[in-house]
């Protein structure tokens, strides 16, 4: 970040852009010396804004104005503002913060502020940074990246689990992982270098986990064993609607793997699991997979269309894929 112009921040995760922000600031050098200065875009910026943006101080102190949620501005703000950025002061370094969503891999951003010569000014320089927020592929490296920060390392199980359950956003992650932070025995803190290792049953403490260990459950289903697959269920019966469509999600991703191991596909599986996933895909073969792909598929469909509850479609989609996986191999 250089010592002039202005910055346009595109995100919905606003802890994904603050953090951003402090790594540009404190590359520019910027420490407590430097003043702050934070307005928010649902309210017409005051006469003290437009002093900060363009008079030198008396002292040359460097100030930062940062503007939340700037889209919100209305057209004539913006017009004023791409005025005033012409003659910005040296001593002034603006981040405008448009927290927007997006659609099809791009920010909806106002048809008023993107006719603004202030933003293609800014994009030809090299001044808007944009980022999409977490998602599904997203959420896993960031999860990882930021529990090694934090002296972590969630072992292959629980990470899965706590990606499938944690909303999409920087801020709950960080809660969830400081949680477990909380959890590691004095005198055991991990650094990045030398991590303290979480696994599924520590995720226990947080308050979107079942207490069922869903793994467990899936190895209990693909043995048949069914009584063991229950006393696995009695345990997350008090968060049937998150123990179900975690469970959903994981058992769909789990058949099209067998799927791929099936069709003879090269497949990236732990050494520890290879030869079990092999076996299984080989007694099911193409009938049997596919029939409890639609097993899964169809339990979704009867909890959203209100013909079971979630508890009735754990039972019985249990006591199916139990029945399918125990049966002799198809030919």
């Amino acid at each position: 970040m250089s010592n002039a112009g202005f910055r346009f921040l595109v995100c919905p995760d606003s802890r994904l852009l603050q953090a951003h922000m402090e790594a540009m600031l404190h590359d520019a050098g910027a420490d407590s010396t430097w003043e702050r200065h934070v307005y928010w875009g649902d309210d017409d910026p005051p006469p003290r804004f437009w002093e900060q943006l363009t008079l030198q101080g008396l002292f040359g102190t460097p100030r930062i104005l940062v503007v939340r949620q700037a889209h919100l501005w209305p057209v004539a703000i913006w017009k004023k503002l791409s005025g005033a950025l012409a003659h910005l002061s040296d001593q002034c370094h603006p981040f405008f913060c448009l927290e927007v969503p997006w659609e099809k891999g791009q920010p909806k951003l106002p048809a008023a502020l993107l006719r603004q010569r202030c933003l293609s000014f800014a994009e030809a320089q090299g001044w808007v940074w944009r980022h999409e927020g977490l998602g599904e592929r997203s959420l896993r490296k960031y999860v990882t990246e930021r529990a090694r920060q934090l002296g972590l390392r969630l072992e292959p199980d629980a990470l899965e689990q706590f990606c499938l359950s944690v909303p999409p956003q920087a801020q709950a992650v960080e809660n969830e992982l400081q949680k477990l932070v909380l959890q590691v025995p004095a005198g055991q803190t991990g650094t990045a270098s030398s991590p303290v290792v979480v696994d599924a049953a520590m995720l226990g403490a947080s308050s979107w986990s079942p207490d069922c260990n869903v793994f467990a459950l899936i190895r209990h289903l693909e043995a048949g064993n069914l009584p063991a697959a229950w006393r696995e269920l009695e345990r997350g019966r008090k968060d049937g609607d998150g123990l179900l469509f975690t469970l959903l999600s994981l058992l769909a991703r789990e058949f099209r793997l067998l799927w791929q191991v099936g069709m003879g596909e090269r497949v990236r599986l732990h050494p520890s699991e290879d030869g079990s996933k092999q076996q299984l895909a080989r007694r099911l073969g193409p009938e049997g997979l596919s029939r409890g792909l639609a097993l899964v598929m169809d339990a979704e469909w009867q909890v959203k269309s209100g013909r079971r509850t979630p508890e009735q479609c754990l039972d019985f989609l249990a006591a199916q894929l139990c029945r399918l996986c125990a049966a002799p191999a198809r030919r």
